[in-house]
């Protein structure tokens, strides 16, 4: 594969994928479109397998792997989702994967990786290194890291979101005016910008961050990666990276429109609407992209809005407190 993937290996990847991975619907809302005066359709990738879209660039590189490098199994590291797809991805494939997990992960989310058969290695958030333990493991075992994102087959397997996406739409003669997905490392945002980009270059794709962690929406105004540095905190456990992916942010520079940013009151809101409007249960990394169109980052009179949810792992209390009002504003 290129270094930097392309269509075709996008939909390559969803031939490896097959049957895998479900076909997540897209929803509409009559009530939300009226009140926004366009169409917003989204993509409800929460209800994918493992409960987020990283089941598909874990299980494409996964796949991907010769026999020997299969036998030696994977290490990853991840707060969560990532380390579910690995897990789910290693279970289907029959490949053995150890998983650095944060001691502070959602509970839901370790849970669900110990019931795929990883192995778990837990660490400090506040002074572990996560890196430096994967290392450590391949060094021991000569396991096979699987990235979170910076990968090219990583970057495909997700685009497989967008192509889906993409289909879905183009049956009902519809094409997208914007498109806004959530973005951490961007392999998400990077792989459906491709697949938009190719089909319907006039399609506007927008990355959307928490606030005090838009390292990519700062790093596409100085069209380079930057660092950023805060002290806020923010519930969007999966998106908290300080830093773009080397190879993602290649891509999105040239391809993304630019970033947004929403608080996280904004995204709670965007959580409760889901639920009341949409009845599916969005995590608040998952939810950002909704948050976004509903409170006005973009302009989107009489458009039609492509909108990714991510995902829906989070545990039960945490969502209770969001609907009970919480984090309103």
């Amino acid at each position: 594969m290129s270094k930097s993937p392309t269509i075709k290996d996008i939909e390559l990847a969803a031939e490896r994928l097959g049957d895998y991975p479900v076909n997540t619907p897209v929803l509409e809302s009559d009530r939300i479109n009226d009140q926004l005066n366009c169409r917003v359709l989204i993509k409800a990738e929460n209800l994918q397998r493992t409960g987020s879209f990283k089941f598909r660039g874990a299980f494409n590189m996964m796949a991907s792997l010769t026999q020997d490098q299969k036998e030696r199994g994977v290490v990853a590291y991840s707060s969560g989702n990532h380390a579910q797809g690995v897990a789910a991805a290693g279970k289907f494939l029959k490949i053995k994967s150890t998983i650095v997990m944060p001691s502070d992960a959602p509970k839901i989310k370790i849970n669900n990786t110990l019931s795929y058969g990883a192995k778990v290695v837990f660490y400090n958030r506040a002074d572990g290194n996560r890196v430096r333990i994967a290392q450590e493991i391949i060094k021991k075992t000569g396991a096979k890291l699987i990235p979170p994102y910076d990968a090219p087959e990583i970057i495909a397997g997700q685009g497989t979101l967008g192509l889906e996406f993409y289909n879905q739409i183009n049956t009902q003669n519809t094409e997208l005016d914007y498109l806004l997905g959530p973005c951490s490392g961007g392999g998400l945002i990077a792989g459906s910008a491709i697949v938009f980009k190719e089909k319907n270059p006039d399609t506007l794709v927008y990355c959307v961050e928490p606030e005090g962690y838009d390292d990519t929406a700062l790093s596409l105004k100085a069209n380079k990666r930057l660092t950023v540095k805060t002290d806020i905190n923010s519930f969007c456990d999966a998106l908290l990276l300080e830093t773009p992916g080397k190879l993602t942010f290649e891509i999105n520079k040239k391809l993304l429109e630019g970033g947004l940013v929403v608080t996280q009151e904004e995204t709670a809101l965007a959580m409760k609407t889901a639920f009341e409007e949409f009845k599916i249960i969005i995590e608040p990394g998952g939810a950002v992209a909704l948050a976004a169109i509903l409170t006005g980052k973009i302009t989107a009179n009489r458009k039609v809005i492509g909108i990714i949810c991510s995902g829906g792992n989070i545990d039960a209390s945490t969502f209770k407190e969001i609907l009970d009002g919480k984090y309103s504003a």
